[in-house]
């Protein structure tokens, strides 16, 4: 196993240019949504160069390719990434209060409205 690599098509995303759901090579049909793939290094090789739009040398790769420790590296930072909530047992910095005293905008003077209608200000 040591002359192969993982590789994956990455997610969609159509904002960073992402676009490509499936995409087949040398027999092999990738998809998005099954994940990682082992594949020999001749294959690896040619997905390295894979851009998501064909003939656009400057659209973002369409794959990752990476060694086995490097995919288990990535799929723990997002995972760490897509746990958005805090446990207890995280370590937590203390969030402080604004102190007695801070002026904030419910502090301010209401300026007076006007009457778009006709130009003029409402009176109290």
């Amino acid at each position: 196993m040591d002359n192969t690599y993982l590789v994956r098509l990455k997610a969609y995303d159509a904002r960073r240019g992402h676009l490509l759901r499936r995409y087949t090579y040398a027999g092999i049909k990738f998809q998005e949504e099954r994940g990682w793939y082992r594949v020999e290094k001749p294959v690896a090789d040619y997905l390295r160069t894979v851009h998501q739009l064909p003939g656009d040398t400057y659209s973002p790769l369409a794959f990752d390719v990476s060694t086995e420790a490097e995919a288990k590296s990535l799929d723990a930072t997002e995972a760490d990434e897509a746990r958005v909530k805090r446990s207890a047992s995280d370590e937590l910095k203390l969030s402080a209060a604004r102190p007695a005293g801070t002026l904030t905008t419910e502090d301010l003077p209401k300026a007076e409205e006007k009457d778009t209608r006709r130009g003029k200000r409402e009176k109290d």
